[in-house]
């Protein structure tokens, strides 16, 4: 039998994306800071910045693939056992 889905139920649901989103965004700009601070002790031009954006967009949204394919695996494992 499924658990009753109450409002709450949902809402706490919705607060692990919320999550995500905030590690998506975390990760970007922690990379795009180190590439800016990489820049400014350089002396070079926004080189780094670039760089450190884009591997932090790529890092950050591979970790939420791999969080979100394993949270559908988890609720997949979930519904088989029932």
């Amino acid at each position: 039998m499924e658990p009753k889905r109450t409002p709450s139920r949902e809402i706490g649901e919705g607060y692990t994306y919320v999550g995500l989103g905030c590690s998506f965004a975390g990760g970007i700009l922690v990379f795009l800071a180190a590439g800016f601070g990489l820049d400014r002790w350089l002396g070079l031009t926004p080189l780094f910045t670039v760089v450190g954006t884009l591997v932090g967009a790529t890092l950050s949204f591979l970790w939420v693939w791999v969080k979100l394919k394993a949270d559908a695996e988890a609720e997949r494992g979930r519904r088989e056992r029932r």
